[in-house]
């Protein structure tokens, strides 16, 4: 059977990038929904081993604006449960933090450009960072963050964010930074979201050419490590509900 893979897309304009290349790598079916369009999710976690939730402009306490986020919540919780690949990028981190009952913090630290993110003893150890040195170059955007869900490995830190990257479980995994966004995808991101990376980086867009040869490199290579690990860990769904069993 083939990997399915269920990819919750927040908004416009949120490629996959590097995790898009290591999903492509394992021949992997890609299920596309755009709930912030149509409210649509996911109807069951069995057609699918593996869910990504990607970023997106809201936070993750939006329910007025976006009234499908308790639902994405717990259909995280839901996949994690049943110890299929989970991975919440930004806002989908946020999300997963939330549906395991901490605390979101809104608008607390800005973070935007390549960053150094450092591995914990335990990001060390974990198999989703394998590979990467003890600090490795990432993507961040983002002025949200929030607390590490109970029971959760905290397994990437930095400077003004302590959490940048947690498990729960066997293989569900929250990144804060965008492990996702290649040179190409933040080279789109410059094109498409010019007034508001100003405002939260003045300078920064012009700067940008400098610094993509050498931070974007280094952004590049941590991430498709990253993707590739966390795709090593899907395990291929069955398609439908297994029966209950008989008394």
């Amino acid at each position: 059977m083939p990997m399915r893979v269920a990819v919750v897309e927040n908004m416009k304009n949120t490629p996959l990038g590097s995790l898009g290349i290591a999903l492509a790598e394992a021949n992997a079916e890609l299920d596309i929904y755009q709930p912030y369009l149509d409210g649509r999710l996911p109807r069951s976690i069995f057609e699918h081993g593996a869910l990504v939730v990607l970023g997106g402009e809201q936070d993750a306490l939006d329910d007025a604006n976006y009234p499908y986020l308790p639902a994405l919540a717990r259909l995280m919780q839901r996949f994690c449960e049943a110890g299929k690949a989970v991975m919440g990028i930004c806002l989908g981190s946020q999300i997963l933090a939330r549906a395991y009952g901490a605390e979101n913090h809104l608008g607390r630290q800005l973070e935007f450009g390549w960053k150094s993110v450092e591995k914990t003893e335990e990001g060390k150890a974990d198999p989703l960072l394998s590979g990467l040195e003890a600090d490795f170059t990432t993507f961040e955007w983002h002025s949200d963050t929030f607390t590490l869900p109970q029971g959760a490995c905290l397994l990437a830190t930095s400077p003004l964010v302590r959490n940048q990257a947690f498990r729960l479980g066997r293989a569900t995994y929250g990144t804060q930074f965008h492990f996702e966004a290649s040179r190409a995808v933040v080279e789109g991101w410059t094109t498409g979201f010019e007034a508001t990376i100003e405002r939260m980086e003045p300078g920064w867009l012009q700067r940008h050419p400098d610094l993509a040869p050498v931070d974007g490199a280094a952004a590049d290579a941590s991430g498709l490590a990253i993707a590739r690990n966390w795709v090593a860990m899907i395990e291929v769904a069955t398609t439908k509900e297994p029966a209950a069993a008989s008394a």
